[in-house]
C-alpha cells in the first residue's frame, strides 16, 4: 500500500519536472521516457488504471514529445480516432502526431508514411502495410498487428506494450529503445532478421536478442 502511494507521488513529481523541462531539455525527457513507461508496465493493471491514469496522460503527452531534430508539428494534428479506415491508402503521407486511437485500420497502407509521434493506441491494424514507415516516438500500445508488414519500419522509442505481433514481417525493422515486455521481445526475436535501410541498425540488435 505505502509503496504504491510512494510510487504515485514519485511519478507525479516526475511529471511536473518533465513539464518544466520540456521547453529546453528534450534530451532529459527522451532518456526518462522509457524508464517511466517501463515502471507503469510492471504495475498491476487495476493500480495504474485507478491511480496513475491521470499522471500517465500528462507524462505521455510530455515525454513522448520528439526532440527538435524530429521537427514534428503538434499544432494541428490530424485526428482519425474511432474511424473506419480499413484498406485506406496513407502511403508516403506526412502524419506526424496524428491520432488513430481505437480506429479500424485493417489492411490499411502506411508504406513509407511519416508517423513520428502518432497515437495508434488500441487500434486494429491486422494485415496493414507499414513497410518503411517511421513510427519514432509513436504510441502503438494495445494494437492488433496480426499479419502486418512491418519490414524496414522504424519503431525507435515507440510504446508497443500489449501490441499483438502474430505472424508479422519485421525484416529490417528497427526497435531501438522501443518499450516492449519480455514476452513480446522473445516472440519478435524468433523471427527477427535484416538491417534497417534508414538507420543501419540490425533488427536483432535493436531488440537485444541473444
Amino acid at each position: 500500500m505505502f509503496w504504491q502511494l510512494g510510487l504515485t507521488l514519485i511519478l507525479g513529481i516526475l511529471s511536473f519536472c518533465l513539464i518544466y523541462l520540456s521547453k529546453n531539455h528534450y534530451t532529459v525527457i527522451t532518456k526518462t521516457k522509457t524508464f517511466i513507461l517501463t515502471i507503469l508496465a510492471l504495475l498491476p493493471p487495476a493500480f495504474w488504471r485507478q491511480r496513475v491514469a491521470g499522471i500517465l496522460t500528462v507524462v505521455a503527452t510530455v515525454v513522448l514529445l520528439p526532440s527538435p531534430a524530429l521537427a514534428v508539428d503538434w499544432t494541428h494534428p490530424l485526428s482519425f480516432s474511432n474511424a473506419q479506415l480499413a484498406r485506406r491508402d496513407f502511403s508516403g503521407q506526412t502524419l506526424q502526431a496524428a491520432e488513430f486511437s481505437n480506429a479500424n485500420m485493417e489492411m490499411a497502407n502506411f508504406a513509407g508514411a511519416d508517423l513520428r509521434g502518432a497515437v495508434m493506441s488500441a487500434s486494429v491494424m491486422t494485415k496493414a502495410n507499414l513497410h518503411q514507415a517511421d513510427l519514432t516516438n509513436a504510441m502503438v500500445d494495445q494494437v492488433n498487428l496480426t499479419g502486418a508488414n512491418l519490414s524496414d519500419a522504424v519503431f525507435k522509442e515507440a510504446l508497443l506494450l500489449r501490441a499483438l505481433f502474430t505472424d508479422v514481417n519485421i525484416q529490417g525493422a528497427d526497435f531501438t529503445d522501443a518499450v516492449l515486455d519480455k514476452a513480446q521481445i522473445k516472440e519478435l526475436c524468433s523471427r527477427a532478421s535484416g538491417v534497417n535501410s534508414k538507420t543501419g541498425i540490425e533488427t536483432r540488435e535493436s531488440l537485444g536478442c541473444q
